[in-house]
């Protein structure tokens, strides 16, 4: 059964934000500017329509993870000029946000993210949401060997890297299908959505990730 927050969190000693739509609102226009970069990408590339090239995209995004992984798989793609393309994209659109930025600051241990996206993409996202700097450690695509969440060998990769315990870690994402692994593993996990998607394997949802945050906070 979902909770909102339980009444103990002492044995969280890490803890594990994703970044696109997890650490800003799913309605900021960022990635749709991210999709249709790739679908340039892919039209380009393959000589497709940009319909098929759209389809293509989402295809690869529910078949693989990622489009990335799936241009890899089907086509051989490198995977470094297309991140770079990709990302290259208006960070304005993004606002500080010094209410989350304090909550996360003042959560006891080691703050990490684990993303899909690059590490440097990651940069840029967080200074324009104002939360930079707060972070002891940031995973990218690269460091999972461009394998992506939700394989389990991203979060294999990626919490060896770390050196996370992972029954001492709790882990925010966005997608549900993310949490699968990591909550077989051992981690506690939350979804960060407008909606809930019940499942054994997410153990808690908030759709306002601010708030949740404090009432952690407010337990300890």
């Amino acid at each position: 059964m979902l909770s909102t927050v339980i009444a103990d969190w002492s044995h969280v000693r890490t803890w594990v934000f994703d970044l696109d739509e997890t650490l800003y609102p799913p309605s900021a226009p960022l990635f749709p500017q991210i999709e249709a970069r790739m679908v340039d990408w892919i039209t380009s590339a393959l000589g497709v329509g940009r319909g098929e090239a759209d389809r293509l995209r989402a295809e690869w995004w529910a078949t693989h993870g990622t489009t990335l992984a799936g241009l890899m798989h089907d086509h051989g793609v490198a995977p470094e000029p297309f991140l770079t393309e990709v990302h290259d994209i208006d960070f304005s659109v993004l606002t500080p946000d010094p209410d989350l930025r304090a909550a996360i600051a003042a959560l006891p241990g080691r703050k990490v993210i684990f993303t899909n996206g690059t590490a440097p993409y990651a940069l840029d996202v967080l200074r324009a949401r104002g939360l930079d700097g707060l972070w002891d450690a940031i995973h990218g695509i690269e460091h999972a060997g461009h394998v992506p969440k939700p394989a389990p060998a991203a979060f294999d990769r990626v919490f060896a890297r770390d050196g996370l315990t992972p029954r001492a870690a709790a882990m925010f994402e966005d997608s549900a299908r993310n949490l699968r692994v990591p909550a077989e593993r051992g981690v506690t996990t939350v979804h960060v959505a407008p909606t809930p998607a019940p499942a054994p394997h997410i153990h808690h949802h908030t759709a306002d990730l601010t708030a949740f945050l404090r009432g952690i906070l407010s337990t300890g």
